[in-house]
Formats: structure tokens, sequence, C-alpha cells
């Protein structure tokens, strides 16, 4: 069976904005959405940015309430929140609303989560302290990483495979690569996928801060702290949203007329079995993770001319994954691009591979590759790349095929193969 699988619908939540259309906008002006951190807590971290959501009731700003109840505010994890809202917004552009049980039978969820919220674990043991009954009911719901996945099927009652990932910053990519391969394998026609993360808080910080992971002399000028592939990249900063793709049967979506947005062309995915935090110094994952995408799409590695990078901002990690590029394409990379966009939006752990692929779906869609914000001085490893800096570049090509990467502590790795739909 030869059973295509293209995008039809997107939704997000992310510190560039609340809805696909302004985060894609911000994202080609350049804009960030790092900030400092407010609260005595933060105060005594050496690490004081992220890139956070917005919330309130002002007009950029995202109200909850407009989406979920009070009631669901204290049954669930703000990344639920975060991951049930984007699903809103993903449905509704896609137009697919299952209506009699075959449809809901072949309708499934592919949403991850990196980790819990650690504030909700520190809150729920200090109750604890005071009594077993201060201890919520809904503790246990709250953070496990399914139920973000359980949730969007609950709603919007769609009964076919309920998965979910968790693995560390590759989990939304090995999302919607699991979702990609359900309906290659025809156990289901649509399937919503991505990931969602809400996890900011003084004790997440200072994990992270003491695994020296992130970056620490930006806390007064937040918005150049997430600086990819730079020479004074230190550390990347974190963020938090929520990203949902419709993958889509093609024909399926081109029955039912929905818009398509691009195609899924193939997935690979590794581990380094090298580090529990580094990864493998030649890049050996990444290059069998990038090389398992290409042979699942049939595609020669000639044929890609985008590629929407994991690069996070660390100093060892960037430099490895462009050493990996480069021998994915036998050393010739003056004819490639290479970008991250985490130096707009930060490092979404769970939910960053789910919303640069997104990103990179819309790169291949408008022929608009997104910039890598924050460079000035390129790494020595991309010297010779095209590297995107600051500004956003046209892709005229008639065939634009990317890869996007995403790897994970404890050696994990995915990468998937993106191209714009052809007949």
């Amino acid at each position: 069976m030869n059973r295509r699988v293209v995008v039809t619908g997107f939704g997000l939540v992310s510190p560039l904005g609340h809805d696909v259309k302004s985060a894609w906008i911000n994202l080609l002006a350049g804009k960030s959405g790092v900030t400092k951190l407010s609260g005595d807590d933060y105060q005594k971290l050496p690490c004081r940015i992220a890139a956070t959501v917005k919330q309130g009731s002002k007009a950029d700003e995202l109200n909850l309430l407009n989406h979920v109840s009070k009631s669901d505010l204290r049954t669930m994890s703000p990344g639920t929140v975060f991951a049930l809202i984007a699903a809103e917004e993903a449905l509704k552009d896609s137009g697919w609303q299952p209506v009699d049980a075959y449809e809901r039978q072949r309708s499934g969820v592919c949403v991850g989560m990196g980790m819990a919220d650690l504030a909700i674990i520190a809150e729920t043991y200090d109750a604890l302290k005071q009594g077993y009954t201060k201890v919520s009911p809904y503790f246990v719901p709250r953070i496990l990483p399914n139920m973000a996945a359980g949730q969007i099927s609950m709603k919007y009652g769609l009964q076919g495979p309920n998965h979910t990932v968790s693995t560390a910053c590759a989990t939304g990519c090995h999302a919607i690569g699991d979702g990609f391969k359900f309906i290659k394998n025809d156990y289901a026609d649509v399937m919503l996928c991505g990931g969602a993360e809400a996890c900011i808080s003084p004790l997440a910080i200072a994990g992270f801060c003491r695994l020296r992971a992130l970056a620490t002399s930006f806390n007064d000028d937040p918005t150049n702290g997430s600086r990819p592939f730079d020479a004074r990249r230190e550390g990347f900063v974190m963020g938090e949203g929520a990203a949902i793709l419709v993958l889509e049967e093609l024909n399926h979506a081109k029955e039912r007329q929905a818009p398509i947005y691009g195609e899924i062309l193939g997935y690979g995915l590794s581990g380094d079995a090298s580090h529990i935090t580094s990864p493998h110094q030649d890049g050996d994952g990444a290059l069998l993770a990038m090389s398992c995408a290409l042979r699942d799409a049939k595609l020669p590695a000639s044929d890609v001319t985008y590629v929407n990078a994991h690069a996070t901002s660390t100093p060892l990690g960037d430099g490895i994954e462009l050493k990996a590029i480069a021998r994915l394409l036998e050393g010739d990379t003056s004819r490639i691009a290479v970008s991250s966009t985490k130096g707009a939006h930060g490092h979404l752990l769970g939910a960053a591979g789910n919303l640069e692929t997104l990103f990179t779906v819309l790169a291949c869609y408008y022929g608009q590759m997104p910039p890598t914000l924050n460079l000035t001085d390129k790494c020595e490893e991309g010297k010779n790349v095209n590297l995107i800096p600051n500004l956003p570049q046209s892709w005229d090509k008639e065939s634009r095929i990317a890869l996007k990467n995403s790897f994970g502590f404890g050696g994990t790795n995915a990468s998937l193969c993106i191209g714009n739909y052809k007949q």
C-alpha cells in the first residue's frame, strides 16, 4: 500500500504568538519571545530568562478561560491546556470533524510531553506535609505525560490510536513520525500529532543550570540569549507551548477537499548509545536518523535543500549537528541552507520538534525559510554553510525538500523528511 501522508491543519500556542498566523509572521519578522523571569525565586538562579507564553486578558495575551473552564484548570496541567488549545485551532484549520463511529475509529491522537510540571510536584509535596487530605485527587492525572493525548481524544471522540511519546527534546518530532507511520500502515486515516510543554519553574531552571545547559550571561539582555550556531552561544533558553499538526492520508484529504500544506515523506530515528546528555562527538546518531528518514522517503541527500536544525544554542550540540549534516552531504554544504528557529522562541523541550516541524511545513508551503536569530559570528563548523542569519530567505525551488532534526537527552534522535505537496 502506498499511502501518502499530508498535513491538513495546524494549531499552536507559543512564545511568538497564540495562533499559527501571528507566530509565523513574528518568526519571519525576527521577533523574539524571550523575556526576563519575574519572582524572587528566580533572582537566586544563574539563568533568569525564558520564552514564556504571555497569559492574561489583553489583546496580545492568552486567556485560558476563553478555552477551558476553571474546573479544567484545577484538573489539568498547563501543558495539557496548551495542547487542547492548539488542537482546537488545528482541527478548525483542517475542517475535520468525525461524525460517525467509523470516522471516529479512524482518527487518532499522538501527542507527547517531555517532562511533568515540576511546580505541581513541588507544591503537592508541600501540601502533603500539611496532611494527606491536602493532596489533590487530580495530582496524578496532572503529571502523567499521556493526559494531553487523552484529553484531546475525549474532547473530540477520537477512538483511533491514542499514543504518547516522551523522549525528552525529541518528543514532538517522534510523535509526528509515529503518527505518520500509523497512517502509512493503515491504523488510521487522520492523526492529531505533536507535543506540549509547560514546565518553566524555579526548580526546572535550577536543574538545567546545574547541568550547565542554560544561557546565563544574558539576564539583562534576554532577546539575545538564544543564539544557535553563533560563536557566543553558551546554552539554551527554556521555552513553553504546544503545537499540533493534523496528518491525513492523501486520498482521504482530497475527497473532503481539505487544505494541503505539505507532505511528510519519511521518518528516521536512532540512538547515540554514547552519553546521557551529550551527543556523539562525530554526530553518528544524528547522521543515522537523517539517513533513515531519506531512505524511508526514497530520496537521495542531494534532493534536500533546507534543514531545520535541532540546534539549541549549546556550545557542543550545534557544532556536532553541523558535522553530521556535512557528513550526510559528503562535505558539499554549498547548496544547502540550515537554520534553527530556537533563537526566536527558545527551546520548548518536548514541544520543540513539533513546533519547528510546523514552521518547516510552512517554509515548504510558502517558499520562505525562517532565520536563525542572533547569529552575528558563525561558529567554526558553520563557516561554509548558509545558516540564514537574522533574516528569512526565499526558497525558490519547484520541489522543496527539507529535513527536520530533533535530539534528546539519553541519546535519542529523530528526523523527518518534509516536502511541499505535489500531485
